[in-house]
């Protein structure tokens, strides 16, 4: 699996080629290190881990940021393939990269799209995982349910769902997508005060020719409003059942603001539940020194023995 070193407006940065993508990442800290994969969300980008990055370094770890499908850098392989976002395809493109970078096992970090992703790497890969920490709980969707309405304060944050997943959210989207993403981080990060600066620098991110496609079609899958890839078919039922995560996992959330998950049953080997106070739904940018301790913390109660 071929890897190159680039360079463009996001910085220098590998690519990695999976069977459907050439992923884009950058890589930090010492290449002997513990393998830790850090994971993204919408609507952000690596640099949502810019603070924190300096600090997991010191500590040693081999630091592995993705660009998800459909930001910066990473591209389809293919120019006809279906420019889909639903979870498990996410998932299934963090195992790929693993293989091409022939990680065995490895440390993962996530939040939003990519608290899922690693949610569902716990679940039905649990032997490629050394530990998790996701923000919010339980993040895998039921996509066999996914008209069944939630309570209603749960509707009312997650409107971005059914905008995104309409042509009036598409365009929007087309026509503003920074617009879009400031206004649903100062949404779920109410305290934070640094939003303008950090949208400046995730925006190029944003310009993948894919990204308005695979954010659509991410939010029109997991509300039932489109198709999911027939290859994913078995992997969704499976993760509609509620799959256990059994690997060790701490769970930890911004005490400010942010979106979902609960600590769940679901999580049966789970070390810890931690608060980010003042944070909201990246507590990796907005408080990294408590992000990094969990992480710090999970590596000593996972690693193996001498």
């Amino acid at each position: 699996m071929l890897k190159q070193v680039q360079h463009d407006g996001v910085g220098s940065f590998r690519t990695a080629l999976t069977d459907t993508l050439e992923i884009a990442y950058h890589e930090h800290g010492d290449a002997a290190g513990a393998p830790l994969l850090m994971l993204h969300g919408f609507p952000y980008d690596p640099s949502a881990f810019d603070a924190i990055v300096p600090i997991l370094a010191e500590d040693g770890f081999r630091v592995i940021i993705p660009y998800l499908r459909g930001y910066g850098p990473t591209r389809f392989r293919d120019p006809q393939a279906f420019r889909g976002g639903e979870q498990a395809a996410i998932a299934d493109d963090i195992i790929q990269l693993m293989g091409a970078l022939h990680i065995d096992r490895a440390l993962i970090f996530g939040f939003d799209w990519g608290g899922r992703a690693a949610c569902i790497i716990g679940a039905l890969w649990p032997d490629r995982v050394q530990g998790l920490v996701v923000v919010g709980g339980y993040l895998i969707q039921n996509i066999a349910q996914a008209t069944t309405p939630a309570p209603m304060p749960v509707e009312h944050m997650i409107w971005h769902q059914y905008f995104l997943a309409s042509e009036r959210g598409r365009n929007a989207l087309i026509a503003d997508r920074k617009a879009v993403a400031l206004h649903l981080r100062t949404q779920w990060s109410p305290k934070w005060p640094h939003h303008d600066d950090a949208i400046e620098r995730a925006a190029p991110a944003f310009d993948n020719p894919d990204f308005v496609d695979v954010v659509c079609n991410s939010y029109a899958h997991r509300i039932g409003a489109a198709a999911g890839e027939p290859r994913f078919a078995a992997m969704e039922e499976a993760l509609s059942a509620g799959p256990d995560i059994t690997v060790p996992t701490i769970l930890l959330r911004g005490g400010g603001g942010g979106l979902g998950g609960s600590a769940s049953p679901k999580f049966t080997r789970l070390i810890d539940q931690r608060v980010a106070e003042g944070a909201g739904h990246n507590p990796a940018q907005e408080s990294p020194a408590i992000t990094a301790a969990a992480i710090r913390d999970l590596w000593r109660a996972t690693i193996p023995a001498a």
